[in-house]
């Protein structure tokens, strides 16, 4: 059994999926990021960046106690190798598959998420932010465009695999961050394909996403201000 920790955001999407792709029984803990749950001390004893998701896997492969992970990219990576699929076995295809989970990791998702801040949540609208993350995802979604294009598949090659996974909950923001796929007609077919699977499905229908505007408090817990409190605190 596998606890996920979770919230529906792009990023609980990638494990949500990830689980059921695989077939494998999990238990979900919600974790309220609104009320500032993330923050709680049995929270961050398996999540010290306190940022959802994480998981606590009952039965490691190793056969020792339960072991946790936190980090998408590492707990989808972990779950791979656990079960021996949607991650290539040969020394080139792994790589690849890895460099487009780190990409996402390092570039799609932060960017996308920095973008989304300014221009759909800050408090404060602030042009040039705005126009450096829109103008930084754009240029990412051109990249993942590109990719798709040469390998006519999926992102990492000719199979699904966990860079396909990483990357598609955040492609699934672009409608309100206010891109269209039409104008990047790679994305546009590979998402549709990827969006098709029952899997998917099954694990984006996990919890309720929250489109209501923010009060001062989930302000506070979502976009730093508390961190920095319990940081001082500490």
């Amino acid at each position: 059994m596998i606890d996920l920790y979770y919230a529906p955001t792009p990023n609980g999407w990638k494990i949500s999926i990830m689980l059921e792709e695989l077939g494998l029984p999990y238990k979900v803990v919600n974790v309220n990021i609104r009320a500032g749950e993330q923050f709680r001390p049995e929270f961050l004893a398996i999540s010290p960046n306190n940022r959802i998701p994480a998981i606590v896997d009952h039965e490691p492969a190793d056969g020792g106690e339960r072991f946790s992970v936190f980090e998408t990219g590492a707990i989808l990576i972990y779950l791979a190798e656990k079960t021996g699929r949607f991650l290539p076995q040969d020394l080139r295809g792994r790589s690849r598959v890895v460099q487009w989970v780190m990409w996402q990791m390092a570039g799609l998702g932060p960017m996308l998420g920095q973008h989304g801040h300014f221009a759909l949540y800050a408090a404060e609208k602030i042009p040039y932010a705005i126009a450096r993350y829109r103008d930084e995802a754009a240029r990412l979604f051109g990249v993942l465009d590109g990719q798709l294009g040469k390998t006519g598949a999926y992102v990492g090659g000719d199979d699904y695999s966990i860079a396909d996974i990483a990357c598609f909950p955040w492609t699934m923001t672009h409608k309100a961050q206010g891109f269209t796929l039409d104008d990047y007609p790679n994305i546009k077919r590979w998402y549709a394909q990827v969006r098709a699977r029952p899997q998917v499905q099954a694990g984006l229908a996990i919890g309720k996403f929250v489109k209501e505007p923010f009060d001062e408090e989930s302000r506070r817990n979502m976009f730093g201000e508390r961190a920095k409190e319990l940081l001082r605190q500490n």
